[in-house]
């Protein structure tokens, strides 16, 4: 897997772009109220996040390019095992490529928002100290 970088912006995949644009249009509710709570016009400490971004053979929920960050949320059907085993492997890939990755579940985002703020803002700050 190749890395992530400016000169292969990121990984994208042109291949996966009707479907990440579907996704855009169908978020869930997590998904919708982190995006507009937290991630949209460079609310989180100036980041520009991108919503349902190709990565790879993946589609990121949101992905940072500045941070090499990705936010997955996670809604019921990842505790199983099945799909689990997917993340863990899609987590690999993506980790492969540079990225870090960051989860949430729906209750998480739903009902503790202020946690992933301070979770994510926490992230930003140990990044900008090792740069």
């Amino acid at each position: 897997m190749e890395k992530a970088s400016k000169s292969n912006y990121w990984n994208y995949n042109p291949k996966l772009k009707s479907f990440a644009t579907s996704n855009r249009k169908n978020m869930t509710k997590a998904e919708a109220c982190l995006w507009k709570y937290l991630l949209s016009g460079r609310k989180l400490m100036g980041y520009r996040f991108n919503r349902q971004r190709p990565a790879g053979n993946y589609i990121a929920d949101f992905l940072c390019k500045e941070l090499m960050l990705i936010i997955e949320v996670d809604g019921i059907t990842h505790q199983f095992e099945e799909v689990n085993l997917k993340d863990q492997n899609r987590q690999k890939d993506l980790q492969a490529m540079g990225f870090t990755i960051i989860r949430f579940d729906d209750d998480e985002v739903l009902h503790e928002m202020a946690n992933v703020e301070r979770t994510l803002m926490h992230y930003i700050e140990i990044y900008k100290s090792g740069k």
